[in-house]
């Protein structure tokens, strides 16, 4: 036997999700995000998975890009932060790549860089998060740089919202506006929305939406939110419990004695901890045990943890527990932790991973 501790991945559950996107895409296209190996739901099962019917991928890197087609996943592939170095551009062109072009840097590289095949290139404007892309007042100024390379056979329009996740944040609009006046009588189509922008913000669905967070079942709001019925939960984090005790009244729980019971309590503790990537998360977050919630107990140790079994019964060694997924969404558990659901997902370490429809295993780290 061994450790109980596994994530389990829902392929099915990663199909509606796209689906989903691309309703609410409407006559635009959704590149399906799988950076950060798929946000940690491994990048070839998943792009695997959806090969059939995404209207293409997004990487971060030529490194992510060039494992996909080693992969065999031809479709469509944009590189969103473009290339480092002007030799990575004899792979992108020979392997059909799309790539962001963000900085100034960038366009005088493609300019001293003839490639044989031309590439599509997505101009990415600042338009108000200041992390990269080409400020406004010279958006104009380097797409005519580009429009005269023979090898950058098409130009798209391109933007990304800082807090399109803060619903009644007016900010996003503001960008909106920055990118239309900024754009205004340029050709090519036009990328804006990643999943928030897709699910609320109806202007930011232009041609190619960018749906990241939300094809893996997560919301990408910061409080609730109607999507979230309508997401399936692509992970499920499992374990079982391996131990279990009853301890008197003012009993100090683990490491530094954080949580101390009040009453006899019935403890239970689990295989995992934050070595395999699950969170710091308080006294009270819920873990689901036999299909019922019990609170953690106490501090999360490197590989265990430890919940209150006392409001339920018949729970033995051996029983399964499930640390987020269908019935407690990686979403709650990233509010109790005070971090994001992307940091969970990405954060897994030693945890081995199955997929629920592919004979493949992704060995643990």
């Amino acid at each position: 036997m061994s450790r109980p501790a596994r994530a389990v991945i829902h392929l099915d559950a990663l199909k509606h999700n796209y689906r989903l996107a691309k309703s609410l895409a409407g006559e635009g296209n959704a590149l399906a995000v799988v950076k950060a190996d798929a946000y940690g739901h491994g990048a070839i099962s998943c792009a695997q998975s959806l090969s059939d019917e995404a209207d293409g991928f997004a990487v971060a890197c030529i490194e992510e890009a060039m494992e996909l087609r080693a992969a065999g996943i031809r479709n469509r592939m944009l590189i969103l932060e473009g290339f480092f170095h002007p030799s990575e551009l004899t792979d992108i062109a020979a392997e059909n790549l799309d790539i962001v072009v963000q900085n100034p840097e960038q366009i005088k590289l493609l300019e001293q860089t003839p490639l044989r095949k031309p590439v599509r290139a997505w101009l990415k404007m600042d338009s108000g998060m200041h992390r990269v892309g080409i400020l406004p007042d010279e958006y104009r100024a380097a797409w005519a740089r580009l429009e005269q390379l023979p090898w950058i056979r098409e130009i798209l329009l391109m933007t990304h919202l800082a807090c399109a996740d803060e619903i009644d944040n007016g900010y996003t609009l503001q960008q909106l506006e920055v990118f239309e006046r900024h754009t205004l009588g340029l050709p090519g189509e036009r990328s804006i929305a990643n999943s928030a922008g897709l699910i609320h913000c109806a202007s930011a669905r232009a041609d190619w939406s960018r749906p990241g967070l939300m094809l893996y079942g997560a919301s990408p709001f910061d409080r609730s939110h109607e999507i979230e019925p309508r997401l399936k939960s692509v992970m499920e984090l499992q374990s079982a419990i391996i131990s279990i005790k009853e301890v008197p009244a003012g009993s100090p729980v683990g490491y530094a004695g954080t949580a101390v019971t009040q009453k006899t309590t019935r403890l239970g503790v689990i295989a995992i901890g934050y070595a395999d990537g699950y969170p710091l998360a308080p006294n009270g977050t819920p873990v689901v045990v036999n299909g019922q919630s019990v609170p953690l107990t106490g501090r999360v140790s490197m590989d265990m943890l430890t919940v209150d079994l006392s409001e339920i019964e018949g729970v033995n060694v051996g029983d399964p527990a499930l640390l987020w997924g269908k019935g407690l969404p990686v979403n709650e558990i990233a509010r109790h932790a005070g971090t994001i659901p992307y940091q969970l997902l990405c954060n897994l370490n030693r945890v081995p991973v199955s997929y629920s429809q592919q004979v493949k295993i992704k060995e643990a780290v």
